[in-house]
């Protein structure tokens, strides 16, 4: 039901009634096994000691054949719905947006801080998995690099696996991301029960080898001690708060330090009427110098080797 009232797109929805018929059907069952013991168990009349099947068991196989094939038509559903997630994020792979997953413990605050960092809006409650739908937003860097940022559901300790598979497209942003802001309350007595327990999703989701930067969130009402002690163990970290805005700009350099960078240096001579390139310099590569000629945009820029490729034509005679 926690699950339920916090899922608002189709796959959300799709995924939470997974989850509920996952859960329901091993009871179902434990419960039809209580109703065969208590009215199919017995031997019907001279029949040999022969156990007859009571009704109350004859509905329990009813039901549970039409769950699966619920959860049946609901996997292919979401399958359906992967295929065009999957989509999206190979557009996004081939525009080379690099994408930031923010993920942590239930309550650590992900969405406020994906508001302070975006301005997305997005749901904020002190709840039990209050994100569900996977909420991917465009956000900038200081220098002006584009990046997608993803909200992520909120994990807990020894989150069961058909959980896990239930609600594996909003965790697959976090193994598809090139970096990973692992959030964890740091108003929290021990904060590194968090940690662990959202490493252990991360190791499950395939995401390892994924960058993490651990931020310390609500550092304004964190013990000071708590504060250090993570400060020190961890070798990546940054305290902030999404509340008060403290710590955030730190991060938000932080993250542009991180990102992937693109690895060829260009300088290239664009004529004006292809404007639309210049954007995509910006938005893909980094700048680093532009100037307005009689010509057009000279550009000098690290990109990556597809924008290289088609910039290419534009490299000025000189070279």
């Amino acid at each position: 039901d926690i699950f339920a009232q916090h899922a608002k797109s189709r796959e959300g929805k799709a995924q939470v009634s997974l989850a509920q018929m996952q859960y329901m059907l091993p009871r179902l069952r434990g419960w039809g096994q209580s109703l065969s013991r208590q009215m199919g168990g017995a031997g019907s009349g001279g029949g040999g000691g022969m156990a007859t099947r009571g009704p109350g068991e004859t509905k329990i196989e009813t039901d549970r054949r039409r769950i699966r094939e619920k959860m049946a038509k609901m996997r292919r559903e979401i399958a359906e719905m992967k295929t065009g997630r999957e989509i999206k994020r190979q557009e996004r792979k081939r525009n080379k947006v690099p994408s930031v997953a923010i993920a942590g413990y239930t309550n650590a605050g992900k969405s406020s801080l994906l508001n302070r960092l975006t301005g997305a809006g997005v749901l904020v409650e002190n709840a039990l998995f209050a994100t569900l739908d996977p909420t991917v937003r465009r956000a900038e860097t200081p220098s002006g690099r584009i990046y997608t940022l993803a909200d992520t559901v909120g994990f807990v300790r020894h989150l069961p696996h058909h959980l896990v598979e239930a609600f594996r497209s909003t965790m697959e942003e976090v193994g598809e991301s090139d970096l990973i802001l692992h959030v964890v309350d740091g108003s929290h007595p021990v904060p590194e029960e968090q940690l662990a327990a959202v490493r252990e999703v991360i190791r499950d989701v395939g995401a390892v080898n994924v960058r993490e930067i651990v931020v310390i969130n609500k550092a304004d009402a964190a013990d000071p001690l708590v504060l250090q002690r993570l400060l020190r163990n961890e070798k990546y970290a940054i305290a902030v708060s999404a509340r008060t805005g403290a710590g955030i700009d730190e991060l938000l350099a932080l993250i542009d330090a991180e990102l992937p960078r693109p690895s060829v240096e260009i300088e290239v001579l664009v004529p004006y009427i292809q404007g639309a390139l210049v954007s995509r310099v910006h938005a893909e590569g980094e700048v680093l110098s532009e100037e307005h000629t009689a010509e057009g945009t000279l550009l000098k820029a690290q990109v990556h080797e597809e924008l290289a490729a088609e910039l290419g034509t534009f490299v000025p005679a000189a070279h």
